[in-house]
């Protein structure tokens, strides 16, 4: 189901200079019993997997709050710096890479790499185009590229954006199988680098990428009433990161928990507010 947009703050974009003073406070060590979060042990080479009910904080814009007393982050891959990274896990925090994976932004300092071809219509977010996925020829070594970026930072994790083209007005004719083939390509760029990855709403394939991917990332399902849909996911002992824009957290946060789910409630700018379930 495609959800409302709305123009994203462009400030993020045009001053990362702000996130590099950012470094204030380190974050809290402690969950919300007052005790380090109880990650397990890693051995080398062994991706992260974040367990379901964990809590998060996912900020897009805005000066980065890295104190905000939540096991992870889910932050902005191109403005977020190694150093901010580094502090995070030095205070015992997992850290999450967001980047766009079906959509050119051009704002990024890669836009230009994208060929034209593979721009298609608008999706709903100032400055933004659909991507042409039926082309991963083209598109895998940028997007790897971008990966490497997130792995060179630190990152543990990647949540790839607009991973359900298909089911939107993208200018491509693009299938079922299309987005099954492209979004199975991401997480095995992701996993070769070690990264964990997640899939980003898709719910009407989540039955066939769960064994893919390392945890879910979803927008309202609470307002349109499809949670029950991120069970496969909670089932395998994996995470749902889960956001409200619309309903307050008291309308949802009960059956978030009997879901398993990790649910916050957030303001549309994606900014360091966030009421956590």
């Amino acid at each position: 189901m495609s959800r409302l947009r709305l123009p994203r703050p462009r400030l993020l974009w045009l001053v990362p200079l702000l996130l590099l003073a950012a470094c204030t406070a380190p974050p809290d060590e402690e969950d919300a019993d007052g005790a380090p979060y109880p990650w397990p042990d890693q051995a080398p080479g062994e991706r992260w997997q974040p367990p379901p009910g964990v809590g998060w904080q996912w900020q897009l814009t805005g000066r980065l709050d890295l104190s905000v007393n939540a096991p992870v982050y889910d932050v902005d891959g191109f403005t977020t710096t190694k150093e901010q990274v580094a502090a995070l896990a030095k205070a015992g925090r997992k850290t999450i890479c967001y980047l766009s994976t079906g959509a050119w932004e051009d704002f990024r300092p890669d836009a230009d790499a994208f060929p034209k071809a593979l721009l298609g219509r608008g999706n709903g977010w100032e400055g933004e185009r659909w991507l042409d996925i039926r082309r991963p020829a083209e598109l895998e070594p940028l997007i790897a590229a971008r990966f490497d970026m997130c792995r060179d930072k630190g990152f543990d994790a990647v949540e790839p954006d607009n991973m359900d083209g298909y089911r939107n007005a993208t200018g491509f004719p693009l299938t079922a199988a299309d987005q099954l083939a492209y979004n199975r390509l991401i997480a095995r760029l992701a996993h070769e680098r070690g990264l964990a990855v997640g899939l980003k709403n898709d719910l009407d394939q989540v039955p066939e990428l769960v064994g893919d991917f390392d945890f879910a990332v979803n927008e309202q399902c609470a307002q349109y009433r499809e949670c029950d849909r991120l069970t496969p996911f909670t089932a395998a002992g994996k995470a749902v990161f889960h956001v409200e824009y619309e309903l307050a957290a008291d309308r949802f946060c009960d059956r978030s928990r009997e879901l398993g789910l990790s649910s916050l409630e957030k303001r549309y700018g994606l900014g360091a507010w966030r009421k956590a379930c």
